[in-house]
């Protein structure tokens, strides 16, 4: 599990240059992958979504845009990264720990939450308390990197750990932390492990799709 002291400290100083670094350190495919949830929200029709973890709030923007006639919201526990989304155009934004948030049983119908849950302090605490704001039937989805298979696997852990953290430090002055978030990936289950995670904390029919050779995942479940 991670250090959420550390993770809130360093979000917090490199909230002005988060969104550009991840373009960067992903050639932009953290924009489809985006969309690409944006889409698979957006099937569901659902009235209320909940992006927790929203940083910056690239996820919940594009929510706004895919289901334009839902309410979406926007929750992290860091206020540097929440103000920006604000600012960015995020409706409805609040300052919540994703382990104990402020929101009554059953009030959302999608909760989605992209490249967040890794850094929780306890996977399992934070998968149960979204179920709980979940809505009977209503349904979670969790975009977050992985580590693909096969022949890839090597040359990726190498650009990682080796490049990734050189790039970002160049960008962001804060190479340490992108250390530090090359670490948790390396740690974050995925696939079926993944998977199973999400079914132990109370979710049924969970599901995995690799995106871009496995480099990320979408997870969905049904609470």
């Amino acid at each position: 599990m991670q250090d959420p002291k550390y993770v809130k400290a360093a979000f917090s100083r490199i909230a002005d240059r988060y969104v550009l670094t991840n373009h960067v350190l992903s050639l932009g495919t953290d924009i489809l992958w985006r969309k690409k949830v944006g889409r698979i929200v957006a099937g569901w029709q659902p009235e209320s979504i909940l992006d927790v973890a929203t940083g910056t709030g690239d996820l919940a923007l594009e929510l706004q845009v895919a289901c334009p006639d839902a309410r979406v919201t926007g929750s992290d526990f860091c206020e540097e990264m929440l103000a920006y989304a604000a600012e960015g155009g995020v409706n409805e934004t609040i300052v919540a720990d994703a382990l104990a948030m402020p929101f009554e049983d059953d009030s959302y119908d999608v909760l989605t939450v992209a490249f967040g849950l890794r850094n929780m302090a306890d996977w399992p605490s934070a998968l149960k308390e979204m179920r709980r704001v979940l809505k009977p039937g209503g349904r979670l989805l969790i975009l977050d990197f992985s580590l693909p298979t096969g022949i890839l696997r090597g040359p990726y852990r190498f650009y990682l750990n080796k490049v990734l953290p050189k790039i970002a430090g160049l960008i962001t002055g804060e190479g340490d932390a992108y250390e530090y978030l090359a670490g948790t990936i390396e740690q974050f289950p995925s696939g079926k492990d993944m998977c199973a995670l999400i079914e132990t904390a109370g979710f049924t029919s969970a599901e995995a799709q690799p995106l871009t050779f496995g480099v990320a995942s979408v997870y969905t479940a049904t609470a």
